[in-house]
């Protein structure tokens, strides 16, 4: 799986974006995602996900997520984190 933006907070968007839509058309849980930035401030990843598919018997469900937005996001390189808001 691959993602790219014009900048950090867009590809975080993009790369959560693609997972969600994962997500929504397969059912498919990430359990594990390993996750290599490219650029230097990175504008791509590449990363292997590995997870299974969401199962009513062994999964809860809680609220769908609709959407990953740019609204309040924050990135933070050097600790590499981010703090993302969702559309619910």
């Amino acid at each position: 799986m691959s993602a790219s933006g014009t900048d950090p907070e867009a590809l975080v968007v993009a790369y959560l974006s693609q997972l969600l839509l994962l997500q929504q058309t397969e059912g498919f849980l990430a359990r594990e995602i390993r996750a290599h930035p490219v650029g230097d401030p990175p504008t791509a990843i590449v990363a292997s996900v590995a997870g299974e598919t969401f199962d009513p018997g062994r999964h809860s469900a809680g609220t769908e997520v609709k959407a990953v937005t740019l609204h309040g996001l924050e990135v933070d390189l050097a600790r590499g984190r981010a703090r993302v808001i969702v559309d619910i």
